[in-house]
């Protein structure tokens, strides 16, 4: 082997320093700002991703043991689907090779173990990621929106129906049911995620809709979760104007996970501002 070829290695035999190191790196000039992460918070971040460190593998130069690149992996066994759910290279290894052999690698390896696909999140604004993914099969399925609203202080707060309240592990199974269901519905708004969630949440069902949120008036609200199985969105939309007016003045932040025909366009007619930064679902189809 020569020394410009990196080995590949198993996430999981890595120190958890090196790799978060690697990860600090490569992130520092990412699309969407800067990921900053202390090491403390590292293992929360790869539950909430799903990352199963022995399905991801690290180009490590085979002459000083340093990390190049990672691609963690995240199973998706109901699915039959492993998910891409980070990758990246550390700045003097960009151009080297090593992650499109990280991703020809991962291609391999998911085809031998039996998968039906691979799927993955990447920002519309990295036309070079893009650009990668695309020519390794991968097809842009859904775009992913991220939506903003300050809610009206009109009228004192008016709390969410108690009926629609939802205990956890029913909100879970729905999240299931509707994964098996509706297809491409992203990890990152499913059961295994929001079970992870390390704050507390709270889901509300009404109808075709369910909506999983976390925060308060006073730090504001994050959407979680917003997934509506009627295409015309009607309780979706019914179910996030009842949590505005029972939080007025909060702002309700959407990240950049919120399919359109899910629940998007809800959020569309209610009000929300469409923030710039958004991403693509993407699928590699094995079968």
């Amino acid at each position: 082997m020569t020394a410009s070829t990196p080995s590949l290695v198993p996430t999981d035999r890595l120190p958890a320093e090196a790799l978060h190191a690697a990860f600090t790196r490569a992130f520092a000039d990412y699309v969407a700002g800067p990921f900053q992460l202390d090491l403390a918070q590292w293992p929360g971040l790869l539950a909430r991703q799903g990352i199963d460190l022995a399905l991801g593998r690290a180009a490590v130069d085979a002459a000083t043991g340093d990390v190049q690149a990672f691609a963690l992996v995240a199973p998706r066994p109901a699915l039959s689907r492993w998910r891409l759910g980070t990758m990246g290279a550390v700045p003097e290894a960009r151009g080297s090779g090593a992650a499109r052999q990280l991703l020809q690698d991962l291609l391999q390896r998911a085809c031998a173990a039996g998968m039906a696909a691979l799927e993955l999140e990447v920002f519309a604004q990295n036309p070079r990621a893009m650009r990668l993914y695309e020519q390794h099969g991968f097809v842009p399925r859904h775009p992913l929106r991220a939506h903003r609203l300050v809610a009206p202080e009109a009228g004192g707060a008016t709390p969410m129906p108690a009926a629609w309240a939802q205990p956890q592990a029913a909100a879970l199974a729905w999240l299931d049911a509707a994964a098996a269901a509706l297809p491409d519905l992203h990890l990152q708004v499913s059961a295994p995620v929001v079970q992870a969630l390390t704050v507390p949440w709270t889901a509300w069902q009404r109808g075709s809709a369910q909506l999983v949120v976390s925060g308060d008036r006073a730090a504001g609200l994050i959407v979680r979760s917003l997934v509506d199985h009627d295409p015309a969105q009607a309780d979706a939309e019914v179910l996030v104007r009842a949590l505005l007016a029972a939080h007025p003045g909060a702002t309700v932040t959407v990240p950049a996970l919120q399919r359109p025909d899910l629940g998007g366009e809800a959020l569309t007619r209610l009000g929300f501002e469409t923030e710039p930064l958004w991403q693509w679902l993407m699928r590699c189809d094995l079968r």
